[in-house]
């Protein structure tokens, strides 16, 4: 087996690295998350949110992992948190102009349960201090409809 060898596509996930305030006012708090995004030798990034549920759901920790496979020609990866049983897994690419990464998974239909829908996650780059993470639903016309919003400023 042949080591695994950073990319130019890693570029864009190594942008990611380091100490993120986060917040949202989708989730109907004021209060802030914190993410630590870390490298695993430029080839797979890491990065760990904890923070407070809204409406007094306590404590949550996320982990959203990030990599680009050359065989697929694709960016991939994995999203968990404790507030849900669910492990979301993604495929997508980066735009033209290199600011926007966007995922595409497919996991529980939060408006019908027992049924599955498709959805698009984005992070954006603003300048390198500041990002955002949007979560979108894909609607039956095949649009998507956006439905979460974060904004990440860079502490470190």
């Amino acid at each position: 087996m042949e080591l695994a060898k950073p990319q130019a596509e890693h570029g864009f996930l190594e942008r990611m690295v380091g100490i993120w305030e986060v917040s949202s006012p989708d989730m109907g708090t004021d209060e802030k998350w914190v993410e630590v995004v870390r490298s695993l030798h430029g080839i797979w990034f890491v990065a760990e949110g904890n923070g407070n549920m809204p409406q007094g759901g306590g404590a949550a920790t996320t982990m959203l992992t990030l990599g680009y496979d050359p065989a697929k020609g694709k960016y991939v990866g994995s999203w968990i948190g404790s507030m849900m049983a669910y492990l979301w897994v993604y495929e997508g690419e980066v735009s033209a102009d290199g600011t926007t990464l966007s995922l595409y998974t497919t996991g529980p239909d939060f408006a019908e349960p027992g049924k599955t829908g498709e959805y698009r996650e984005q992070i954006i780059f603003k300048d390198d201090d500041h990002r955002i993470f949007n979560s979108s639903a894909k609607q039956p016309d095949g649009t998507w409809k956006q439905f979460m919003e974060a904004q990440y400023t860079r502490k470190r």
